[in-house]
């Protein structure tokens, strides 16, 4: 693989700790990307993702399609030579755990009464 086909990438979290440079191809995929972040997640963070779907990757503003390679997603006059490219990392739970966990939230309390008329 030639040294010019190869791209330093550096995962920029939300709280601003980062996860890598890493060294990747030119044809690895954004799919491929999101599945290294999801495995090498920091411990103990507050937010973490359980599976590839909750990550978005962002890189110069745009949010980053899984089929896309990293070739495609680079954009020339954004890099510096021997540079590492940041891409920030979003994470955002999938809709329908988040409509399960807020149902549990917000159910109504069952009250049972009893009365008796003597």
């Amino acid at each position: 693989m030639p040294e010019e086909d190869l791209v330093d990438i550096k995962f920029r979290l939300y709280d601003g700790s980062d996860i890598g440079p890493f060294r990747y191809s030119s044809a690895s995929t954004v799919d491929m990307l999101k599945q290294r972040i999801v495995s090498d997640w920091p411990k103990g963070k507050t937010v973490s993702p359980k599976a590839v779907n909750e990550v978005k990757l962002i890189s110069s503003g745009k949010i980053l399609d899984n089929n896309k390679t990293v070739g495609q997603c680079r954009t020339p006059f954004a890099e510096v030579a021997g540079g590492i490219i940041i891409m920030h990392v979003v994470v955002q739970p999938s809709l329908a755990k988040m409509k399960t966990e807020k149902k549990i939230e917000n159910s109504p309390k069952k009250l049972v009464c009893s009365c008796s008329i003597l």
